[in-house]
């Protein structure tokens, strides 16, 4: 199993407002993102986490959302994490508007890993306690250091 500090790093983590809707915050992500992926634009990325959505939303609830997607020619898993400062409606299932958003960008054929490293997200946002420390996190530091280093 890939430890969560090889996929998601420090530079992309943030405490900000990245948009007042999904679809705003989904284009942001792509952009930070790519901007550390290469052969990847931030076009193509955005189309593959919009098409996932549409599959269903991955607000998973307790106002946190992991969009995901796989991509051609990514060599290995990559994350960024955003603490939004206003939260947004992301058509959670309990709709409830999202203030945590894990992206999670996997290649094309790593099917395992991507399934693993979404139960490890959700397993470290649906522990109430693991939860509210994130969420009082002051800085992009503090938040990847209670994400990355909390328990499980």
């Amino acid at each position: 199993m890939i430890p969560l500090d090889q996929v998601l790093r420090p530079e992309l983590i943030f405490v900000e407002d990245f948009g007042a809707s999904k679809k705003k915050v989904l284009q942001t992500l792509a952009e930070r993102l790519s901007q550390t992926l290469s052969g990847v634009s931030d076009v193509e990325l955005f189309d593959q986490l919009i098409a996932r959505e549409r599959l269903g939303s991955t607000g998973i609830g307790l106002g946190v959302a992991i969009p995901h997607c796989r991509l051609v020619g990514l060599e290995k898993p990559t994350a960024a994490l955003v603490l939004l400062t206003n939260p947004i409606d992301f058509e959670a299932i309990d709709k409830n508007p999202v203030d945590l958003v894990f992206a999670l960008v996997v290649p094309i054929d790593a099917t395992d890993e991507h399934l693993q490293l979404l139960a490890m997200v959700v397993e470290k946002v649906n522990d109430p306690a693991s939860l509210a420390l994130i969420r009082q996190c002051p800085s992009a530091t503090a938040l990847y250091d209670q994400f990355v280093g909390a328990p499980n």
